[in-house]
Protein backbone atom coordinates (compact mmCIF):
# COMPACT_ATOMS: atom_id res chain seq x y z
CA UNK A 1 0.00 0.00 0.00
CA UNK A 2 1.22 3.33 -0.99
CA UNK A 3 1.52 5.97 1.22
CA UNK A 4 2.35 8.50 -1.31
CA UNK A 5 0.38 11.93 -1.54
CA UNK A 6 -0.02 14.44 -4.63
CA UNK A 7 -0.69 17.82 -4.66
CA UNK A 8 -0.51 20.37 -7.60
CA UNK A 9 1.60 23.21 -7.30
CA UNK A 10 2.51 26.06 -9.56
CA UNK A 11 6.08 24.63 -9.93
CA UNK A 12 7.35 25.34 -13.21
CA UNK A 13 11.06 27.36 -13.10
CA UNK A 14 13.36 24.21 -12.16
CA UNK A 15 16.46 26.25 -11.89
CA UNK A 16 14.31 28.17 -8.99
CA UNK A 17 13.27 24.46 -7.19
CA UNK A 18 16.91 23.83 -7.00
CA UNK A 19 18.02 26.69 -5.72
CA UNK A 20 15.04 26.48 -3.08
CA UNK A 21 16.36 22.97 -2.57
CA UNK A 22 20.11 24.27 -1.95
CA UNK A 23 18.92 26.92 0.70
CA UNK A 24 17.52 23.99 2.54
CA UNK A 25 20.33 22.28 2.62
CA UNK A 26 19.18 19.06 0.54
CA UNK A 27 19.90 17.94 -3.05
CA UNK A 28 17.37 18.46 -6.33
CA UNK A 29 18.12 14.82 -8.42
CA UNK A 30 16.91 14.45 -11.76
CA UNK A 31 15.21 11.09 -12.86
CA UNK A 32 15.23 9.24 -10.30
CA UNK A 33 13.51 7.39 -7.26
CA UNK A 34 11.98 9.22 -4.59
CA UNK A 35 12.04 6.97 -0.62
CA UNK A 36 8.56 6.60 1.14
CA UNK A 37 7.23 4.24 3.89
CA UNK A 38 8.40 0.30 3.88
CA UNK A 39 10.60 0.82 1.10
CA UNK A 40 7.88 2.15 -1.76
CA UNK A 41 9.76 4.30 -4.25
CA UNK A 42 7.90 6.97 -6.53
CA UNK A 43 9.79 7.62 -9.63
CA UNK A 44 10.77 11.38 -10.03
CA UNK A 45 11.17 13.40 -13.14
CA UNK A 46 12.89 15.79 -10.25
CA UNK A 47 13.65 14.67 -6.65
CA UNK A 48 14.21 16.57 -3.85
CA UNK A 49 16.37 14.26 -1.72
CA UNK A 50 15.95 14.82 1.93
CA UNK A 51 18.22 13.91 4.96
CA UNK A 52 15.40 11.89 6.23
CA UNK A 53 14.07 8.51 4.93
CA UNK A 54 11.43 9.73 2.58
CA UNK A 55 11.96 12.16 -0.33
CA UNK A 56 10.08 14.18 -2.75
CA UNK A 57 8.91 13.01 -6.09
CA UNK A 58 8.10 16.17 -8.61
CA UNK A 59 5.93 15.23 -11.53
CA UNK A 60 4.49 16.90 -14.71
CA UNK A 61 1.21 15.35 -16.67
CA UNK A 62 2.24 17.20 -19.56
CA UNK A 63 5.28 19.02 -20.45
CA UNK A 64 3.24 22.29 -20.16
CA UNK A 65 2.17 21.77 -16.83
CA UNK A 66 3.06 22.46 -13.39
CA UNK A 67 4.86 20.04 -11.44
CA UNK A 68 2.78 17.95 -8.93
CA UNK A 69 4.77 17.19 -5.92
CA UNK A 70 4.25 13.82 -4.06
CA UNK A 71 5.71 12.56 -0.84
CA UNK A 72 4.90 10.24 2.10
CA UNK A 73 3.66 12.59 4.84
CA UNK A 74 3.92 9.54 7.21
CA UNK A 75 5.67 10.33 11.36
CA UNK A 76 6.19 13.82 10.20
CA UNK A 77 9.87 13.01 8.17
CA UNK A 78 8.94 15.25 5.32
CA UNK A 79 7.49 18.33 7.40
CA UNK A 80 10.65 18.53 9.70
CA UNK A 81 12.48 19.59 6.54
CA UNK A 82 10.35 21.22 3.95
CA UNK A 83 7.23 21.98 6.57
CA UNK A 84 3.12 21.52 6.40
CA UNK A 85 2.29 21.54 3.05
CA UNK A 86 5.93 21.83 1.74
CA UNK A 87 5.40 25.02 3.32
CA UNK A 88 9.15 26.05 3.41
CA UNK A 89 10.30 24.82 0.01
CA UNK A 90 7.60 26.61 -1.80
CA UNK A 91 8.07 29.62 0.14
CA UNK A 92 11.58 29.49 -0.78
CA UNK A 93 11.16 28.39 -4.11
CA UNK A 94 8.83 31.72 -4.86
CA UNK A 95 11.47 33.50 -3.49
CA UNK A 96 14.18 32.42 -6.00
CA UNK A 97 11.64 32.90 -8.58
CA UNK A 98 10.78 36.16 -8.22
CA UNK A 99 14.66 37.34 -7.92
CA UNK A 100 14.95 35.58 -10.45
CA UNK A 101 12.39 37.29 -12.67
CA UNK A 102 13.42 40.62 -11.44
CA UNK A 103 17.05 40.53 -12.27
CA UNK A 104 15.62 39.87 -15.62
CA UNK A 105 14.01 42.87 -15.87
CA UNK A 106 17.39 44.34 -13.87
CA UNK A 107 15.39 45.13 -10.36
CA UNK A 108 17.16 45.50 -7.60
CA UNK A 109 15.53 42.91 -4.95
CA UNK A 110 16.51 43.38 -1.10
CA UNK A 111 15.38 40.36 1.19
CA UNK A 112 14.59 40.51 4.72
CA UNK A 113 13.74 37.36 7.30
CA UNK A 114 10.83 38.33 9.20
CA UNK A 115 10.69 37.54 12.74
CA UNK A 116 7.35 35.29 12.02
CA UNK A 117 8.92 33.27 9.35
CA UNK A 118 8.39 35.41 6.14
CA UNK A 119 10.17 36.55 3.49
CA UNK A 120 10.35 40.22 2.48
CA UNK A 121 11.34 41.40 -0.57
CA UNK A 122 11.62 44.44 -1.90
CA UNK A 123 12.15 45.42 -5.41
CA UNK A 124 13.47 48.51 -6.63
CA UNK A 125 15.18 50.11 -10.19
Amino acid sequence: MSHFTTILTQIRDVDALEAACAELGVEMLLDTEARGFANSTRHGELVVRLKGPYDIAANRSAPTEPYELSTDWWNGHVEAEVGPNYGRLLQLYGVHKTMREAAKKHLRVTRRQESDGSIKLTLAA
